[in-house]
């Protein structure tokens, strides 16, 4: 029996964390979510998680997200870290192993996380 991947969601817009978790989870992949960094760092402390997404949807984020980025691979090099965004401010940073682009197409989005996700094993 395989083992269900974990994914920890790092996304403070409201409307579309739950539309992202779900289209994950009817996709085979345990998801938790939350709003902000503080409650993620929280979660990282009490479990392990295949891949950590972190939001990026706006240029005004991107020195939050690279810095909890740089913060969970000091702590777990290993961990795998993806930053969803859209490309133009994905050509804006270079912290996370990989970006999934997010121009909403679901199929789209978890074809780039099932990729990511079989690229570490």
């Amino acid at each position: 029996m395989t083992r269900t991947p974990t994914i920890l969601h790092v996304c403070n817009r409201d409307m579309l964390r739950p539309l992202r978790d779900e289209v994950l989870r009817v996709n085979g992949y345990q998801v938790e979510s939350t709003p902000e960094a503080e409650s993620a760092r929280r979660k990282l402390a009490q479990k392990q998680f295949d891949l950590v997404m972190i939001d990026l949807e706006n240029e005004q984020r991107i020195p939050e997200a690279e810095e909890f980025c740089s913060e969970v691979k000091t702590a777990n090099p290993s961990q795998l870290v993806a930053f969803v965004c859209n490309y133009r401010v994905a050509l804006q940073t270079d912290c996370p192993d990989e970006v999934i682009r997010s121009e909403f197409n679901p199929e789209a989005f978890v074809k780039g996380v099932r990729s990511l996700l079989e690229s570490k094993n």
